[in-house]
């Protein structure tokens, strides 16, 4: 299956791009997708904990399932005051 990934702040810059295309296998969850990111860019790693994932618009867990066609946020931790 095909998903799309968006990558923002910090996120875009170590993925050198803000949107990608990944082929999972069917069943695939968006750990898998960021696994395979991470696979790719050694520099995510460290940010697994801290990283958020959107699926098609709304928050999710790194555990929910994929579909051919969704898209993906990757959403950084958010400082500020």
């Amino acid at each position: 299956m095909r998903v799309r990934v968006l990558a923002f702040a910090r996120l875009r810059e170590l993925l050198a791009s803000g949107e990608l295309t990944l082929e999972l296998t069917s069943g695939a969850r968006v750990s898998d997708a960021w696994q395979m990111l991470a696979g790719r860019h050694a520099a995510l790693e460290h940010l697994a904990n801290s990283t958020r994932f959107a699926r098609n618009g709304q928050i999710v867990p790194s555990d929910a399932p994929l579909a051919d066609g969704d898209e993906i946020a990757l959403l950084p931790p958010v400082g500020g005051g």
